[in-house]
């Protein structure tokens, strides 16, 4: 388990907001930190690669801007 608890304001702006929001605001977060990696973002957010891409593919039909894999990686 993880002892880090988010600050209080980041906890003030989360209450009220759908959980498929959030999720989604922390996916397109962590692939754009992560510079498009699926494999690296995938881990860091404990999900397996493949709901990731689900994931990815929705938020595209959606029309949110999913970042771009590295040049040289299978998406």
């Amino acid at each position: 388990m993880h002892d880090v608890e988010p600050a209080p304001a980041v906890m003030d702006q989360l209450v009220g907001l759908p959980v498929a929001d959030v999720e989604r605001d922390l996916i397109l977060a962590t692939l754009r930190e992560t510079g498009g990696n699926r494999t690296h973002a995938a881990q860091l957010l404990g999900i397996a690669i493949r709901t990731l891409r689900n994931k990815i593919n929705l938020y595209a039909t959606e029309g949110y801007e999913i970042p771009e894999p590295p040049q040289g990686s299978v998406a």
